[in-house]
């Protein structure tokens, strides 16, 4: 049987240099008190033995192992898709290690994620899908996770939620319906229930009354593009056809465009004006040419690892447990204007 190529130590590097294990380690600290034939020897003994720094070891001795877990479903939809890269991309500059963690959206499969980053000792988790258990997420805290909650609601000790303001693009999608002379308004759903997906139908309904325009609601299946030909269907063959429709997403939208125009051969925006959420790149396709609200998922992405990096910074060795406080930041969907409005 072929033996196991051996792991070189530091040990190593250091016998090999002539200089103490300390010296090695200092050569390998940025910013660190060494002289720099000291750290040219050390450098050149590492090279001849192929050494590298386990700095997941290193991290451990310090209570950190630079390890943050993404908690995440629907890996593959086009928003979900584009922050994931933000934030692994921000991490990784950062100096942090992602571990992706696919979930579905029940509360035993984000817990049971949670257990894991505990397991391997992450120093954070971001959570983009579902709601943890409150037990969990009281032994993140104890173990001195942080975790950082986008797009849902709850407060959690020592964590960062981070928040779209709805009420600001239900209000814009109604006044945009209104100037296209739109009368009978629709918000096209899915079942996730999720937070943020329900706030947008709140706040929508909320401002259509608010100007005394009533809406017709459809919830349907996952937050797909399936579920929005199915919400189509629903719409569309109603006794009073809306003549406005605002989907929870752009990808539910895009499904519900094309069976509006494909299957009911009515034109957008002549006979039915769409709105979607999200500003997904196929948004922007001239096949579709959908107004939408854009969802600054870049400066989500930045403002998560900075205020990881900052926490971090600011504990001087104590423990989250004497930081409770719960911190929130809440954005603006902007609009973008395309041609599914009349008038937009």
């Amino acid at each position: 049987m072929q033996n196991e190529k051996a792991v070189v130590s530091a040990q190593d590097v250091a016998e090999r240099a002539g200089v103490s294990r300390s010296a090695v380690s200092r050569a390998f600290t940025p910013g660190a008190s060494v002289s720099p034939a000291m750290r040219t020897r050390v450098m050149k003994a590492a090279e001849e033995l192929g050494y590298h720094v386990n700095h997941l070891a290193r991290g451990l001795v310090r209570n950190r192992s630079g390890i943050v877990c993404l908690v995440v479903s629907e890996i593959a939809t086009p928003y979900r898709a584009s922050l994931v890269r933000w934030l692994t991309q921000y991490l990784q500059e950062a100096g942090k290690i992602a571990m992706l963690i696919n979930t579905d959206r029940s509360d035993n499969s984000v817990s049971a994620a949670l257990q894991q980053a505990i397991n391997f000792r992450a120093d954070a988790s971001i959570i983009l899908s579902g709601m943890p258990d409150r037990t969990i997420t009281r032994q993140c805290f104890q173990h001195g996770q942080r975790i950082i909650l986008i797009n849902r609601d709850e407060d959690l000790p020592g964590s960062l939620s981070i928040h779209l303001d709805a009420q600001r693009a239900a209000a814009t999608a109604v006044m945009a319906f209104q100037r296209a002379g739109c009368r009978h308004l629709a918000f096209a759903n899915s079942l996730a229930g999720t937070p943020s997906l329900m706030k947008r139908e709140a706040a929508f309904i909320a401002e259509a009354e608010r100007v005394g325009l009533s809406v017709t609601v459809e919830r349907f299946g996952t937050t797909s593009y399936e579920s929005g030909q199915i919400l189509a269907h629903r719409l569309l063959t109603q006794p009073q056809r809306p003549d406005a429709i605002f989907c929870v997403t752009d990808l539910v939208a895009c499904g519900l465009m094309d069976e509006a125009r494909h299957r009911f051969a009515l034109r957008v925006p002549d006979d039915l004006c769409l709105i979607g959420y999200d500003n997904i790149a196929q948004a922007g396709w001239s096949s579709y040419n959908l107004t939408t609200f854009a969802q600054p998922v870049e400066q989500f992405a930045r403002d998560a690892v900075n205020w990881l990096q900052r926490t971090e910074a600011e504990e001087h060795g104590l423990t989250p447990q004497n930081d409770p406080q719960h911190h929130s930041l809440v954005y603006q969907a902007d609009v973008v204007w395309r041609g599914s409005v009349r008038g937009g």
